[in-house]
């Protein structure tokens, strides 16, 4: 059987139109079909790959770590030096007091365990999301999801979950001595990129600070220097009490991490012992590959090309079908007539050798949220291709 073949008969499906694109290798900004045809990849593996496929820095720390050791202990038990380092170099780039890093395996771990947090520290049962956030799959992230288009099949999801409107002031309201936390992206990704205005995350601080509630903050896709900052937050003058990292922290490896200060973090440790567990979270090679990612992007000046970068994207993607193009630094939405449009475009880039996505809650918009390291003359050459296929109306 052709690998065709097997991936339709033996991996579980997600949708029935896969991309089904073969991947032979990936290198830089590029992936390679069985054909050796190259794929510019504009959505880094949705947001993952920030410094391209097979960094050296990432490749080399992997190798130094698989020499070493792989899997040894459950997480927590055992002092390993990658674990220890990365929450070392993470806990250094934060404000003072997000001091206490869980390691886990992916987005949604850290969801999961940031709810658990809050709920086990404050006594609370409640938790506030926002409509059209998007925090994970598993079925307590996934109950923050709103609305139910995802999830409607999978009812009854956690209880207590009460959703408000991203920028409302008045929703605020919402936000009670029952809460136990709000959960909220600094931007919404999968809303199609909608960044808060009118000073809107200081008002949810503030509100958050007026009912004791703990602010999470979800910055799985902003953060990692995808907004032009190494945190999305750091732009908007606050700080979470629970902060949540994953996809690009691990520079292809999976890995996640929910932060916060030490006192918090204590109320998984005790009352019962073990309140929190994983098996994998802060694998060994994963975190080795973490802290490549991270010192690569703090000695470099990738994060500061963000912003000039951002602006070419928005400078050449002019065009009479565009209707709107958001963006927060290399998180872009080029918003479109409709979502068979979007479609079109999406597999006629692919013909022409550029990968594009679209957005769960904003099937009208087109994903660009490419590795931070694009060049210049790849980001005219991806505009190049996205205007082409916009010109194919067949």
């Amino acid at each position: 059987m052709s690998p065709r073949q097997l991936f339709l008969q033996h991996l579980a499906q997600t949708s029935p139109f896969p991309l089904a694109l073969e991947i032979e290798r990936a290198e830089g900004m590029y992936l390679y079909d069985a054909d050796e045809k190259p794929y510019m990849d504009l959505i880094a593996g949705i947001g993952v790959s920030s410094l391209g496929h097979r960094h050296p820095a990432v490749v080399e720390a992997i190798r130094q770590q698989i020499e070493r050791y792989l899997h040894t202990m459950v997480y927590g038990e055992f002092i390993l030096s990658p674990q220890t380092q990365l929450a070392q170099a993470l806990a250094s780039c934060l404000p003072p007091g997000l001091d206490s890093i869980y390691l886990v395996n992916s987005g949604t771990e850290a969801t999961e365990g940031a709810m658990k947090l809050a709920k086990r520290y404050t006594g609370r049962p409640e938790i506030v999301a926002c409509h059209k956030a998007y925090h994970g799959s598993t079925h307590g992230a996934a109950s923050l999801m709103s609305p139910a288009d995802f999830t409607a099949g999978y009812h009854p999801l956690l209880p207590g979950i009460r959703h408000i409107e991203f920028n409302c002031d008045t929703c605020l309201a919402c936000i009670t001595e029952h809460t136990a936390a709000v959960v909220v992206e600094p931007v919404q990704a999968e809303w199609g990129v909608r960044k808060p205005w009118n000073d809107y995350l200081k008002k949810l601080r503030q509100r958050c600070n007026e009912t004791g509630a703990l602010l999470i903050l979800d910055e799985i896709q902003t953060g990692m220097g995808r907004t032009g900052t190494l945190f999305a937050f750091e732009q908007y003058g606050i700080v979470p009490d629970i902060l949540l990292l994953a996809k690009g922290l691990g520079g292809g490896m999976p890995i996640g991490a929910f932060i916060a200060p030490r006192r918090i973090m204590q109320a998984l440790s005790q009352n019962p012992i073990l309140g929190h567990i994983t098996t994998f979270g802060g694998h060994p090679v994963s975190s080795a590959a973490a802290l490549a990612t991270l010192r690569t992007l703090l000695h470099s000046d990738l994060i500061a090309q963000v912003p000039a970068k951002e602006a070419l994207f928005r400078r050449l993607l002019q065009h009479s079908d565009i209707v709107e193009v958001r963006s927060a630094g290399l998180l872009m939405a080029v918003e479109l007539a409709d979502f068979d449009t979007v479609q079109r475009v999406i597999r006629r880039c692919l013909d022409y050798g550029l990968l594009t996505d679209w957005f769960l809650f904003n099937n009208r918009s087109l994903r660009i949220a490419p590795p931070l390291i694009i060049t210049e003359q790849e980001i005219h050459q991806a505009c190049s291709i996205i205007l082409q296929a916009l010109d194919t109306k067949r």
